[in-house]
């Protein structure tokens, strides 16, 4: 649904995408980071190094931190910073890893507070990755 106002090659010449080079991107055809006016959605975002594997086999916290790392890179691309997010969502197969990447997200976003949903989920796509993430940010 286009803002009210705009037509569809509005809103189309104002976007912009991310990619961070995951194969998941092209395979399933979706961006990193999409950014349409002032706001900025990071998608599902899970634990891979830039050769494609999987961070810190094992360690949730670490595997928060690149997650993180990987989204605060997508949306300094598209114009924002940290300070410009205002939710985040945290998905974990071990719902025990809880105060282990919270900590980790208190201390990215300690001063900055964002909304935040924890949750567990079955699994995600390869069964190394512990948590993913999703940042949503409003310039």
């Amino acid at each position: 649904m286009n803002p009210p106002g705009q037509d569809r090659s509005a809103v189309m010449s104002e976007r912009q995408n991310v990619s961070t080079g995951s194969p998941y991107e092209p395979a399933f055809g979706f961006s990193r980071a999409v950014r349409i006016g002032n706001v900025i959605s990071v998608a599902g975002t899970a634990p891979l190094a830039p050769d494609g594997k999987t961070v810190a086999v094992g360690d949730a916290a670490a595997q928060m931190r690149r997650c993180l790392e990987i989204s605060r890179l997508a949306i300094e691309q598209l114009g924002g910073g940290m300070e410009n997010v205002i939710r985040t969502r945290t998905l974990l197969t071990r719902i025990e890893d809880w105060e282990a990447v919270g900590k980790v997200h208190g201390e990215v976003f300690g001063s900055i507070r964002p909304v935040n949903t924890v949750v567990q989920v079955v699994r995600f796509i390869d069964p190394e990755w512990l948590v993913e993430t999703e940042v949503d940010a409003v310039l």
